[in-house]
Parts: structure tokens; C-alpha cells; sequence
């Protein structure tokens, strides 16, 4: 079940890979769906990153390339902290983003899923960057 999601998810970003590059207004000036990207990963930090992705959201099935830089990014706070049942857990809670819109028709619920699943990251960044205190961030 869970390759099946896998496997939707890379069609859905082959897909938008293989198209022509397409410019947006994103921050004030025109960029592409691979520039936004790069932007994410630029950023400091996950809330600076989910920030870019709320301001530069397609609500379309390019959001599904921009949540995962955000999850990325957002990931890089507590990955290498969680022990194997925290891993699953979190790994549960994004199977449940994943099935969430799994039988909607409509590139909107692939950006629906994209943003649940980015939040999910998000919220395990927050909680890690909390507990590890003001001075280890």
C-alpha cells in the first residue's frame, strides 16, 4: 500500500519534471517550479521554508516537489534525534496524509496532500527544536 502512494507521488513529480518549465510570481518575481524549490533549500530553517511554500503554493500537483524540499529541510531538525518507534510514528502520520485525499480526483488534493504532509514535518521540527532549548539551535 504504501509503495502504491511511492509510486503515485514520483509519477505526479516525472510528470511535472517532464513538462516545460513554467514561471510563477513567487516573493515578487517570476521563478520556476525548480527555483522555488532551490529557494526552499535555502533557507536557515524549516519555518522559514514552509514559509516560502504558503507563499509560492501552486495548489496544484507542483506543490507535491515543494512540500518535499520543505520536508526536507524540516526533517534535518530531529531525523537523526528519533529512535525507530518515533521513526514509525512519524512515518505513520504521513501514510495518514497520503491516504487522507488517496481517492479525490484533482491536482488540488495532491497540493492538499503535500501541505499535510509538510506540516507533519513541521510540527516534529517545532517539538525538537523546543526541547532542544534556546542555545542548541
Amino acid at each position: 500500500m504504501l509503495s502504491r502512494s511511492c509510486l503515485a507521488i514520483l509519477a505526479v513529480v516525472l510528470s511535472v519534471a517532464g513538462t516545460p518549465a513554467r514561471a510563477m510570481v513567487c516573493m515578487e518575481k517570476s521563478m520556476t517550479l525548480d527555483e522555488v524549490v532551490d529557494t526552499i533549500n535555502a533557507q536557515k530553517g524549516c519555518e522559514s521554508a514552509m514559509k516560502v511554500f504558503q507563499d509560492c503554493q501552486l495548489t496544484a500537483s507542483g506543490d507535491v516537489q515543494l512540500g518535499a524540499a520543505v520536508e526536507k529541510k524540516c526533517e534535518a531538525d530531529f531525523m537523526p534525534g528519533l529512535n525507530a518507534a518515533q521513526k514509525q510514528a512519524y512515518q505513520r502520520e504521513m501514510r495518514v496524509c497520503d491516504r487522507k485525499y488517496r481517492n479525490k480526483s484533482g491536482t488540488m488534493y495532491l497540493s492538499f496532500a503535500a501541505f499535510c504532509r509538510a506540516e507533519v514535518a513541521q510540527r516534529y521540527s517545532q517539538r525538537a527544536l523546543k526541547a532542544a532549548g534556546p542555545n542548541n539551535r
